[in-house]
């Protein structure tokens, strides 16, 4: 199968990429909500006769296309965020403070696409494509669900590939790297308590605003003089409550936030900084300071060099040269993380910036919106991904647009 008749056959679907894409953008659930998405998900794979377990990690679906035991596995997240949307577009979110503000509807539509790409294939197919529909990334570590529940076993997933639609490449470009790519992260709680009173006798309190005010603008030298400046991290406060009326001093105030970093053990560093720092400050104004990284840490999300690689060729034959580059870290985290834990793989940006289209807006805000054309870019890359894969790990000499590849197997 040759890569220009993949793209070929991935436009033809295209209006059928984007009629489902467009029903789940209606339709957003948040993590481990994905029953209906879960759901669409089913009734898609089970039409052309695909192969699905489902209710893995509560809501999502492990489809597999192919037998042997030459295994490769592709991801797709399904789970929305809490934002009201805001985007003129005729398909907009029915669902109040709900949307599909990071594209996981996209990468769910596209992967669907690529199943059924995939079916028409499968007697073609060198050995197993195992499709995961995932729950929960926003938080929810639905990849370390999916993994603990046994989706990169039976047959044994060798290589695993994921796109995220990429509003910092132009549409119809890729971009990743070798190595870390995505920072691994972790929220952050701080709960600074004093004594309440009231606002017009200060001295009678013990203030935990001002002490929460100074923690915040303490643990900002943490990056700026504590991290060499060629390492990266972040330390972002994003949330300040406490009190509720002008004239009254609370008696403790919250702080919320994100703390990333490019290895485990620089965001453990970090960890200990904020909570030495926190604490000396609230004590220094009399007050106590708990802190907490609650939820679910993600680690960096490290992409192999061979996927990177394989990666670009596909890329490269499917867009052109000038279409793949080489992007730095983001300091952005994934789930996809647990699985390159376990399996080599590669995490890919899929760019989506079209201005003339009003896509310029970045995933998370609430105007965030999608060049289309780029869905069957993505369910293309995914089918290329695959087979190519499932080629260079069982040592096979194949012909792939007038080429002769010989592929020897992995050992």
């Amino acid at each position: 199968m040759k890569m220009d008749a993949i793209m070929a056959a991935a436009r033809e679907l295209q209006p059928w990429i984007v009629d489902l894409r467009r029903t789940l953008h209606r339709h957003p659930e948040l993590q481990y909500e994905e029953v209906l998405t879960s759901q669409l998900v089913q009734d898609v794979l089970g039409e052309p006769g695909i192969s699905f377990q489902a209710g893995i990690a509560e809501t999502g679906v492990l489809a597999s296309v192919g037998q042997g035991d030459v295994c490769v596995a592709l991801r797709a997240d399904m789970d929305a965020l809490p934002i009201h949307e805001e985007a003129d577009v005729d398909f907009r979110s029915e669902v109040a403070g709900k949307m599909h503000a990071c594209g996981h509807d996209c990468h769910t539509a596209m992967l669907l696409g690529a199943a059924k790409l995939l079916k028409q294939y499968e007697t073609d197919l060198p050995g197993t494509v195992k499709l995961l529909f995932q729950p929960a990334e926003e938080g929810g570590a639905g990849g370390k669900r999916m993994r603990e529940a046994g989706v990169l076993a039976n047959p044994e997933v060798r290589r695993i590939f994921g796109l995220h639609v990429w509003p910092l490449a132009d549409s119809g470009h890729i971009t990743s790297r070798t190595g870390t790519f995505l920072a691994a992260s972790s929220t952050l709680q701080i709960t600074v308590r004093g004594v309440g009173g009231h606002a017009a006798m200060p001295h009678l309190a013990i203030d935990p605003v001002v002490a929460a005010a100074q923690i915040v603008t303490d643990l900002q030298s943490v990056i700026s003089r504590e991290l060499d400046p060629l390492d990266a991290g972040v330390i972002s406060v994003t949330m300040l409550r406490g009190g509720d009326a002008h004239n009254v001093i609370p008696a403790a105030t919250t702080l919320g936030g994100t703390v990333r970093a490019l290895t485990v053990e620089r965001l453990l560093m970090l960890h200990d900084r904020i909570r030495e720092i926190a604490q000396l400050v609230a004590q220094a104004h009399r007050c106590e300071a708990e802190v907490t990284f609650p939820g679910n840490a993600y680690p960096p999300t490290v992409n192999d060099a061979e996927c990177w690689q394989l990666a670009q060729d596909i890329g490269r034959e499917l867009l052109g040269d000038s279409q793949v580059s080489e992007s730095p870290p983001i300091m952005g985290g994934e789930d996809f993380a647990f699985y390159t834990e376990q399996v080599p793989g590669c995490f890919v940006g899929l760019g989506m910036r079209n201005p003339a289209m009003g896509t310029e807006y970045s995933v998370h805000h609430p105007k965030f919106k999608m060049d289309e054309d780029t869905l069957p870019i993505g369910t293309a890359l995914h089918v290329g991904f695959a087979l190519r894969s499932l080629l260079a790990q069982g040592g096979v000499e194949m012909s792939w647009n007038n080429k002769v590849y010989t592929l020897q197997p992995d050992v």
